[in-house]
């Protein structure tokens, strides 16, 4: 099978010839496996390090290419002004395995109320968003599964351009007409850029926002279903007029059993990252088996960075068996490698999956 026949097979609840693969890392991570396997980087992808032949030679069996804030996380700057008006700066950490880096938001374009009057978003039709996605589809779209990446869709941007999540809750809260208008500005571009996507020939769109906490989430159910449930609907509506048979998949980290329930009811497809420390992954194939597929699974805060070999095998076979039957798996790191996670371990998990993923499952 190819890899997009492996992917949509899977994602059809069928058993392909084995579980599709996929994952992602921080810039430096990508950077040291990229050194490890001597390769020679040409192209950087902004969600996250590395360029498509990592991901290739790895054995990877879907490639991103991503639209909206989301792509402007990892630019190579010390601080930059992205599109939408937030301000970045990048922050240096040290690890066991080298001095690492993020971009953290240091300015927001609606942190004053009144700027919400004179503020202008981006163009999500813009064309040079979508060179990269042009590429992708004409160099690898009939053999890889191409999914166009939308995330931080609707209330992590909010909160970005607002200020902090403390700020855009007390909105929800004291001020609902401006939370109105701010989610609406996230929502209606990745609205239009997730609508090109698919039009542009994208086999999976990836939504979603870190509306997840370890042990809860950010706002009471109540409110997620208040102000942001509708939205997404909305989006997964306007998907589908483009083209019946897309697959949708969210991402939220932490924890959001509560309304997992709310995600089917709207049509979702695909729930990710499954954070193993936040999440009771045991349960979720026998409630939702046959309405979700599920993406992720394997833990990165404390067994892809601390475990041994032996440890991340045995995570691998546990998430195998409990959501691999039938299909409707892709297995997966529950967000990108972070550089405290050795070259060999990263290997474990790839070896691993290739090995115990083949179907049928006989281990």
């Amino acid at each position: 099978m190819t890899s997009k026949e492996r992917v949509l097979t899977a994602l059809e609840h069928k058993e392909p010839d084995r579980i599709p693969i996929t994952a992602s890392f921080t810039p430096e991570t990508a950077l040291r496996l990229e050194n490890f396997l001597g390769l020679n980087r040409d192209e950087q992808i902004t969600l996250h390090g590395g360029g498509y032949e990592l991901d290739r030679i790895l054995g990877v069996d879907i490639l991103q290419t991503a639209v909206g804030v989301a792509a402007n996380y990892y630019l190579n700057y010390e601080e930059y002004t992205d599109n939408w008006g937030i301000t970045w700066k990048r922050i240096y950490y040290n690890t066991k395995n080298g001095k690492g880096s993020y971009t953290e938001m240091v300015g927001h374009p609606l942190a004053d109320n009144s700027s919400i009057n004179s503020y202008i978003p981006p163009d999500p039709l813009d064309e040079i968003n979508y060179t990269q996605a042009k590429k992708l589809l004409k160099d690898y779209g009939k053999e890889y599964a191409i999914m166009g990446v939308v995330v931080a869709t609707i209330f992590e941007s909010a909160w970005y351009l607002r200020g902090s999540i403390d700020k855009l809750l007390l909105d929800f809260v004291t001020n609902e007409e401006l939370a109105n208008k701010i989610l609406d500005i996230p929502m209606n571009y990745h609205l239009e850029a997730g609508k090109k996507l698919i039009d542009m020939g994208c086999d999976l769109i990836w939504t979603g926002d870190d509306v997840g906490m370890q042990k809860n989430l950010i706002m009471s159910p109540a409110m997620w279903r208040k102000f942001l449930k509708h939205r997404m609907a909305k989006m997964y509506s306007e998907f589908r007029k483009i083209n019946k048979n897309i697959k949708i998949a969210y991402h939220s980290d932490g924890f959001i059993e509560p309304i997992i329930d709310d995600f089917v009811e709207i049509g979702l497809d695909i729930l990710n990252p499954l954070q193993p420390q936040a999440i009771n992954i045991s349960s979720l194939k026998k409630r939702y088996g046959k309405n979700l597929s599920f993406w992720g699974g394997i833990d990165i805060q404390k067994t892809l960075p601390f475990g041994t070999v032996e440890d991340i095998t045995n995570e691998v076979k546990k998430r195998i068996r409990e959501l691999g039957e039938g299909g409707g798996y892709i297995i997966a790191p529950s967000h990108h490698i972070q550089l405290d996670t050795s070259v060999e371990n990263i290997m474990a998990f790839f070896d691993a999956a290739k090995k115990y993923g083949k179907y049928p499952l006989n281990f």
